[in-house]
């Protein structure tokens, strides 16, 4: 097993997988369940499911799609989007998944990430942070699929979240998601050496030049791919895969 989690994080929209370009034009993907079905047959160790639009639209998770990818899952799963009280967050568990991601909620209201650890422990609550950079160069923390700027600062809130009791924090650069041009590794080393959790480096990865750079250079735990494990090659069509392990262990070393 690999020393870093290589993480697949799939947007789910309606009950289809799509994937976006800096939260904006998506492309269709295809059916979740047979999604999973694939990176099963693949031994992928983990995946993380975000519907990108249950907070925008005010809706809670659609369990029917989650508990659908449950019964068909072997791995471990993790799921973010819409979950805005300790009760949603238990019917996500009760199905089977092993982790919740909290986004627009925990900046709305941060005492549910301490809440929902303190049932299920800090293992199970991912603190997901989006940043986007402003025309003037700086960055902060947006919400609601982007749209939200909460004028907080990333490495500040990143901060906060741990003291709120978050085990590990997803973070994506808008700027960088879909582009296939590598991670925002300046972000992403200033959140890593400001926090002692495990932190999942998200938007960007287009090689495996990208996931060891990002590793050896930012010191994340984890990474999550998005494009390239369901795309071909950049601008080409959906080819569910994964990056063979012997693959990935020469660039983590």
């Amino acid at each position: 097993m690999l020393r870093t989690r290589v993480i697949p994080v799939l947007l789910l929209r309606n009950e289809s997988l799509v994937k976006t370009v800096r939260f904006g034009k998506f492309a269709y993907v295809g059916d979740p369940v047979n999604t999973v079905r694939i990176f099963n047959e693949l031994e992928v160790d983990e995946l993380l499911f975000l519907d990108i639009t249950a907070s925008r639209e005010n809706r809670s998770p659609n369990l029917k799609v989650l508990t659908d990818i449950a019964d068909e899952c072997f791995m471990p799963l993790g799921y973010g989007g819409g979950i805005r009280s300790l009760d949603q967050a238990k019917a996500v568990f009760e199905i089977g998944f092993e982790k919740v991601a909290i986004n627009t909620y925990a900046a709305e209201n941060p005492e549910l990430i301490g809440e929902i650890a303190a049932h299920y422990g800090s293992q199970a609550v991912i603190a997901s942070i989006d940043v986007k950079r402003s025309l003037f160069g700086g960055q902060t923390v947006r919400t609601l699929a982007g749209r939200r700027n909460t004028r907080r600062d990333p490495v500040a809130w990143a901060v906060e979240v741990e003291k709120m009791g978050a085990g590990e924090i997803l973070l994506t650069s808008i700027d960088c998601e879909g582009t296939w041009e590598g991670f925002d590794l300046e972000l992403i080393k200033r959140v890593t050496d400001a926090v002692s959790l495990p932190v999942i480096a998200h938007g960007g990865a287009g090689s495996l030049k990208d996931i060891g750079k990002v590793v050896n250079v930012a010191k994340v735990s984890a990474v999550a791919l998005g494009s390239m494990v369901v795309f071909q090659k950049k601008g080409m069509g959906v080819l569910v895969n994964f990056p063979d392990n012997k693959l990935l262990a020469g660039v983590l070393e």
